[in-house]
């Protein structure tokens, strides 16, 4: 009988390549999104100059051609500049692929260490993670629900969020120090403003509202309302298992 040993290390070999050049492929990808991330943020969920196109329907529902396109082309009577004297064919094609990771139509080639069950003991446990975040309809409401993040950052990302929560803040939905002219101070999280009133949650899920007007003073604290020491806090392995667990959990969450 004829060994199948040689040919099962010839497809352990493809498989492997393969890996490689997916993992090369994204990161490429969002690699060149840098570029889109100036105007539409990192996860592509729009900014102060630049549409939502990772969530938005209408975007969602260009075909890959449509948006090569227009990276090549860009949008001039919208202001978005063109990039195919900057880009080639594989670096936009690169860049849209990466965009349908961003807006969950295909799942992002990762390979992350830790243990998803023990991150996932971590996020609910010890590590205080649910007091404020969500997965799944599981947590907190005070923080951003985290239940596709993983799907839309790479473990690298996450795992920087979460050591230097006071990086990349949006001030849309930032911290915010609110003071009366009776003396009380509030402290929460903004979550609407315009030029005459802002609405903020507190820690205790409370809402409230205030005309700018009769405030004393109102701060936009630089800082996060997350805890900056958990590196030191969890160390390197149990913030392997929370990464892991918020990617195994993206991942659930997009088969649905």
């Amino acid at each position: 009988m004829r060994s199948s040993g040689p040919k099962v290390y010839r497809l352990a070999f493809i498989a492997v390549t393969l890996s490689f050049a997916l993992c090369s492929a994204q990161q490429v990808g969002q690699q060149q999104f840098a570029r889109c991330a100036t105007c539409h943020g990192l996860d592509g969920r729009g900014g102060e100059h630049a549409p939502n196109i990772a969530t938005d329907p209408k975007a969602q529902a260009l075909s890959d051609r449509d948006l090569m396109r227009i990276v090549r082309s860009g949008i001039p009577s919208a202001g978005m500049p063109e990039f195919g004297s900057s880009l080639d064919s594989s670096q936009i094609r690169a860049v849209v692929d990466y965009l349908r990771i961003l807006q969950g139509q295909r799942k992002a080639a990762v390979v992350v260490s830790g243990d998803p069950a023990d991150g996932r003991l971590l996020f609910f446990g010890s590590a205080g993670c649910s007091g404020c975040h969500a997965v799944n309809g599981e947590g907190g409401f005070l923080g951003a629900d985290l239940s596709a993040y993983g799907g839309t950052h790479t473990p690298t990302e996450i795992r920087e969020a979460i050591v230097d929560p006071n990086k990349n803040l949006d001030r849309r939905h930032g911290t915010v120090i609110a003071v009366t002219k009776t003396g009380q101070t509030f402290t929460g999280v903004l979550r609407n403003e315009d030029n005459f009133s802002l609405q903020m949650q507190t820690a205790d899920g409370s809402f409230h509202f205030f005309d700018k007007a009769e405030l004393a003073r109102l701060e936009h604290p630089a800082r996060s309302m997350m805890p900056s020491q958990y590196e030191s806090k969890l160390g390197s392995k149990n913030l392997d298992d929370i990464v892991s667990y918020l990617v195994k959990s993206a991942a659930k969450d997009l088969d649905r």
